[in-house]
């Protein structure tokens, strides 16, 4: 899968299943601040990612994402 893809595909389920807007999905926008996922939304974002990629996250894959763009990474990093 390409990275465009990854990005196309979080992009989607962040607007349509998390309700962002689109003009807030830039690489450097920050999780919690920018795009507005709380804790809660985290853990629908591990079933999201699960259905959408096929691949488990657990908590620790999170300790280094901050951004859009370190969580486009990691899926990436998982799906290699």
């Amino acid at each position: 899968m390409t990275k465009e893809t990854i990005i196309e595909k979080i992009n989607d389920f962040l607007i349509d299943d998390f309700e962002v807007e689109e003009e807030v999905l830039e690489p450097g926008a920050n999780l919690k601040d920018t795009v507005g996922l709380d804790s809660l939304d985290f853990v629908d974002l591990v079933v999201a990612v699960e259905s959408n990629f096929g691949v488990k996250l657990v908590g620790e894959d999170f300790a280094n994402v901050v951004t859009l763009q370190d969580f486009y990474n990691l899926i990436e990093d998982k799906l290699d």
